[in-house]
């Protein structure tokens, strides 16, 4: 398995950047860039290429509402060109909270809209005239449209590379599929590596009977925090993942409108899934955390002692993932990349 960690940051992503060079040295492979809601991934990705050398830059993940699909291309390869093909597009369609309430934009047919940047992405990369007729665009746009002026146009630079990496964040089978189908990576969110198969693994099979071979073997990225180590104080730092899986399942989204509550179901904790988002919307945060069931939290993340990261490694790499991603909960995050990195060589 590669390494990869996502950019964390705490009001600063200055400093994170910064961290990230030492991360590289260490052995670190590739780091995620979110946006969410916060700064934009292009700006920040654009720093880390400039301060690194050979780690993979990615959007993890940028929204296929908040930009059109050619000025993800643009993003796309502006960032492989200064990178010198180090870029890696990530994609998904995020959730009605964040699309209609801070972008402002109606959250309708995702797994198309997908589809259709996905494709548009990838003929603008290998300089095509952008010509694309669907249900969510049209390029160019017709003359009973607009103004008539539109005249198909291709990316107007040379571009690093004519394929660049594309991952798509997904959960629900339909998306799954689809990813399976179309993407270069899957970009799973709270996973649990024994449990994958039984949640995803018809989905995964039915997109990739309608994959292309061009393709290669769909890529998947998951993983949680590391620290290793023997005694109680180690084994406490799980608690410290609480607040973000309450947030996710319990707050990331209205009642029967959160994927990530779906996703806990799936998994089995139909019970606590009920529970946490119904104290995580009436403001019980505390409560909430303190019901996020501690097996899903010792299987989705490698804390404890040496045996056992090593038993949780090999239980990513069964469940198909290839990109580690590691969030050290250590005093020295760098030695603890070298550390894991020598185990998945």
């Amino acid at each position: 398995m590669k390494l990869s960690t996502p950019l964390m940051y705490d009001g600063n992503p200055r400093q994170a950047a910064d961290q990230v060079a030492a991360l590289e040295k260490a052995g670190l492979d590739l780091v995620w860039v979110a946006e969410a809601y916060g700064f934009d991934s292009p700006t920040l990705m654009g720093y880390l290429a400039a301060k690194t050398e050979t780690i993979q830059i990615a959007a993890g993940i940028l929204n296929v509402f908040s930009r059109t699909p050619s000025a993800l291309l643009q993003t796309a390869a502006g960032l492989d060109n200064v990178s010198g093909g180090r870029a890696v597009l990530g994609l998904g369609a995020s959730g009605p909270q964040v699309i209609e309430g801070f972008h402002g934009m109606p959250y309708e047919r995702p797994l198309g809209r997908t589809r259709e940047v996905i494709e548009i992405v990838r003929m603008g990369l290998r300089r095509e005239r952008l010509v694309h007729e669907g249900k969510n665009f049209t390029l160019p746009l017709p003359a009973d449209q607009g103004l008539g002026l539109g005249k198909p146009l291709k990316i107007l630079t040379q571009v690093e590379r004519e394929s660049i990496p594309i991952w798509v964040a997904a959960l629900g089978d339909a998306n799954v599929a689809m990813t399976a189908e179309l993407a270069d990576g899957w970009l799973p969110h709270l996973f649990y590596p024994e449990k994958a198969q039984s949640v995803w693994g018809e989905a995964l099979a039915k997109g990739n009977a309608k994959r292309s071979a061009d393709l290669g073997p769909l890529e998947i990225s998951a993983g949680g925090m590391v620290a290793i180590g023997e005694g109680e104080d180690t084994k406490a730092l799980l608690d410290f993942m609480r607040p973000m899986y309450a947030l996710y399942v319990g707050g990331m989204g209205a009642r029967g409108k959160n994927f990530y509550n779906d996703l806990a179901c799936h998994y089995g904790y139909e019970k606590e899934a009920k529970e946490i988002q119904d104290l995580y919307l009436d403001g019980k945060k505390k409560e909430a955390e303190a019901l996020v069931p501690l097996e899903w939290l010792e299987a989705g993340n490698l804390v404890g002692p040496e045996s056992y990261v090593k038993e949780r490694l090999a239980a990513f790499a069964e469940s198909g993932v290839t990109v580690l991603s590691v969030v050290p909960a250590t005093a020295d995050p760098a030695a603890t990349i070298s550390q894991i990195k020598e185990w998945v060589s």
